[in-house]
């Protein structure tokens, strides 16, 4: 950047803050929020040490002065450590407190206000007022000990203050693990001198920190510990005294906790924190807010996945602003062209990010994104990086419209659009970036499931001539791999026999391996059960095909022609001849969930979807993606997506993770 440029970018920074400023301190209003005009902010003070003779007495920057063991044994907790419910908007509390009122049949007696500290949760147990075992949350029901590395933390008591006894036989608090900013910057300024790999927020490096076997790694890194629960009945009528109580047997408490009235104060208490949380020494992502009765905790008990008694208000996800530096467009597994921004390197949530998904070119105008942009991005759900807004007043002019391009960038094939899709494809059914693609989807762990064959393998075959279609994988020898970079005698046969032993598949797996069009997991699994056979599905009719639960016209269609494509019809073929053996399957499931269907949303600690699904279909039951007055269960773990409210307006069965593990019988 020339310091003409500069000076011309700087100009329109301090416009545009100025704005936002007023809207905000004046007029109490707000079009962005307070993490992306902190990155505007950023951005200023970055340019102006560039060129410090650029710095005038009413920059924005000029407000403030100065710079600004073998393994861990797994425990079983003496009660449920449920996980909390999520509201994103004052409405959504509001709702919460009528329907505790109408359970109670009477009005909430005051409100609690906590701050939800961005760290790890662990219950502790003393027997006796002695320190003798502490653990992490896990699913609920069962953590792991890590009680040696907690008794490197300083400020958990390894006896209960004397003064607060005679102590129960057994008293367990919960809290949060917590290291703060600082420390964060500390421990990672070490791992960049020894070249090691970043810590990418506090919460990781606390989780990092606490499972390490060796308790001295532990101990070398500050850790606080906040006690925010009493699980032990000590005679408290109100979450205000398990506070003081907590005090008085040696815990440090957050002091920043109060009592709040009503859903004013509560709102205040809210919109306070989601302004002063940078304030804070360590991170927090939202106020917990509980009902302060304890004698009215135990009446609205829990439900589904949560304490009804409590709430967590999520802040809104971490924003900042970058630079549109270029948009790319890539060629996805079943040809479809996604463009995606490639940004000027920002950090967002912990995480450095250098790219965000457009979605496709309908999205592109609906932004009016235009490369050399300044954006706002956030995370989708605190993990998919996306563009929510463009800032036009700070474009100078030389900004580039983006087209979707007419012919596909990786083999100069026409672009398709068919009729009622919003996506655009590439046509050649030979393009390479799709073959690409498809071999990743192939050899994936849903798939095939080849043990040892990941992207760089496949692009080095690729590249070298050795494969051109998944077929190929099968064919190979060790002689093929040893001339190739990076490959001995013994890496040459492990791959070889690993493929060796997948070619017996189930035919769940080998529909969804092929990549076809609008057919997923849950589709294909759907449709193995129904057909029964490979041989079956291939000749199946539209018709016959919609007969299959959850499969409409859409995918009927892409199934049939599909499998009428010649070009399709001879690589299942040369699978067969290469040796792959599709099981049929001879009877359907049974079990006592048969005839149940399930859908998952949200995180599971302790299962992943995988193991979740597999548990299922174990027993008999299935799995689907939608929600319908069919289904049975919603199975919900942390961070729920829609899926979760239309159980809830269909009147469907919603199960925790406990409840869901009780009912497989896991635990």
């Amino acid at each position: 950047m020339t310091k003409s440029e500069a000076r011309e970018r700087i100009t329109k920074l301090k416009a545009e803050i100025n704005h936002h400023r007023y809207l905000s301190h004046v007029l109490d209003k707000q079009e962005i929020s307070e993490a992306a005009l902190d990155s505007l902010k950023h951005e200023l003070y970055k340019l102006e040490q560039l060129w410090p003779d650029l710095v005038t007495p009413d920059s924005p920057t000029q407000r403030v002065a100065g710079q600004p063991l073998p393994g861990f044994v797994k425990v079983r907790h003496a009660q449920p450590i449920l996980s909390i419910e999520d509201a994103f908007s004052l409405a959504e509390v509001a709702e919460w407190q009528a329907r505790n009122t109408k359970l109670l049949g009477e009005p909430v007696a005051g409100y609690f206000g906590e701050l939800k500290m961005d760290g790890l949760a662990v219950v502790l147990t003393y027997a006796n007022g002695l320190f003798t075992r502490g653990a992490t949350r896990g699913d609920g029901i069962t953590g792991e000990d890590v009680t040696l590395n907690l008794k490197t933390v300083e400020s958990i008591p390894l006896r209960l203050e004397s003064s607060s006894g005679p102590w129960p036989p057994r008293l367990d608090v919960r809290g949060e693990l917590v290291i703060t900013k600082h420390e964060l910057a500390r421990i990672n300024k070490e791992q960049q001198s020894r070249g090691l790999p970043l810590f990418a927020n506090p919460r990781n490096l606390a989780a990092g920190s606490i499972r390490q076997l060796d308790p001295k790694v532990a101990s070398a890194r500050k850790m606080e510990f906040y006690a925010f629960e009493l699980l032990t009945d000590l005679g408290q009528s109100t979450h205000a005294e398990v506070h003081g109580l907590l005090r008085q047997l040696g815990f440090k408490t957050s002091q920043h906790c109060q009592e709040l009235n009503n859903l004013k104060a509560i709102e205040q208490y809210v919109k306070w924190w989601e302004t002063k949380r940078q304030t804070l020494p360590y991170q927090i992502d939202g106020t917990v807010v509980v009902v302060n009765k304890i004698a009215q905790e135990r009446i609205l008990g829990s439900v589904g996945k949560a304490d009804r008694w409590m709430l967590a208000y999520k802040f809104p996800a971490e924003q900042a602003t970058t630079r549109v530096r270029e948009i790319a467009v890539q060629v996805g597994r079943t040809g479809v062209l996604t463009p995606v921004a490639l940004l000027t390197p920002v950090r967002l949530a912990g995480t450095l990010v250098s790219r965000a998904t457009l979605h496709n070119e309908d999205e592109v105008r609906r932004l009016d994104v235009r490369i050399g942009d300044t954006v706002i991005v956030q995370k989708a759900g605190d993990i998919i990086p996306e563009v929510v807004q463009v800032l036009p007043k700070l474009r100078t002019g030389r900004e580039k419209v983006f087209h979707l391009p007419r012919t596909c960038p990786a083999c100069g094939s026409k672009v398709i659009q068919p009729a009622g899709e919003v996506a655009r494809y590439c046509s050649s059914p030979r393009c390479f970036a799709v073959t690409r693609e498809k071999l990743y989807h192939f050899v994936a762990r849903q798939a095939f499931d080849i043990e040892g064959l990941g992207p760089k393998i496949i692009d080095q075959l690729l590249d070298n001539g050795l494969i051109k279609d998944a077929a190929d994988l099968f064919d190979l020898t060790a002689g093929d791999l040893l001339p190739l970079e990076g490959w001995a005698d013994k890496s040459a046969q492990n791959l070889v026999q690993a493929l060796a032993q997948k070619k017996p598949v189930s035919l769940a797996r080998f529909i969804y391996a092929l990549g076809i069009r609008h057919v997923g997991r849950e589709t294909a699994e759907d449709l193995a059960n129904h057909f029964g056979k490979l041989d079956k599905l291939r000749q199946a009719s539209v018709e016959q095909l919609q007969a299959v639960p959850n499969v409409g016209s859409v995918v009927a269609n892409s199934l049939v022609e599909y499998f009428a494509n010649h070009v399709n019809q001879n690589f299942i073929n040369k699978l067969f001849k290469l040796g792959v053996q599709v099981q049929t399957i001879t009877a359907k499931p049974v079990g006592r969930l048969a005839g149940k269907i399930f859908v998952l949303t949200g995180t599971l600690s302790s299962l992943s979807r995988d193991q979740a699904r597999a548990a299922i279909k174990v027993q008999g039951g299935k799995t689907s993606e939608s929600v319908s007055r069919g289904t049975s269960y919603v199975v919900v773990g942390e961070n729920p997506g829609s899926k979760y409210n239309k159980a809830q307006q269909l009147r469907i069965s919603i199960l925790n993770e406990v409840e869901f593990k009780r009912l497989l019988k896991l635990n």
